[in-house]
């Protein structure tokens, strides 16, 4: 993934439920809110070791799971495959626009679009 903020927001939207309230209070102050680590202690009246700890632990219990289930793999992915076959769609309706005019392909086409939209929500 491109970078370790990204890959963090991107465990937590998948996984951040499966944390404890304090866990995901402080990834989401850490990661989201963009507090430092001495902020976040500072209004939770703990150490700021206290707070690392809790968002490495948090961070850990993401990546495994991440590394048993493969979720977000498979999701980059599928959005990679979704984004090839909206190309594709869109170069048939170019051809049928320039060359047939067919409204059966339109339709087609259509409904292509359409089911990839729904997939990508």
């Amino acid at each position: 993934m491109k970078n370790q903020t990204y890959r963090m927001t991107m465990l937590y939207d998948f996984y951040g439920e499966l944390l404890t309230d304090r866990q995901k209070e402080f990834f989401d102050l850490y990661y989201n809110e963009d507090l430092s680590l001495s902020e976040i202690a500072e209004n939770n009246g703990i150490s700021r070791q206290g707070v690392r700890d809790v968002i490495v632990r948090a961070e850990g219990i993401m990546q495994e799971i991440e590394d048993k289930t493969g979720l977000i793999k498979r999701f980059l992915s599928m959005q990679g495959s979704l984004n090839q076959i909206l190309e594709a769609a869109g170069e048939i309706k170019t051809i049928n626009y320039r060359q047939y005019e067919n409204p059966a392909i339109d339709s087609c086409v259509a409904r292509i679009t359409d089911a990839v939209a729904a997939l990508k929500e």
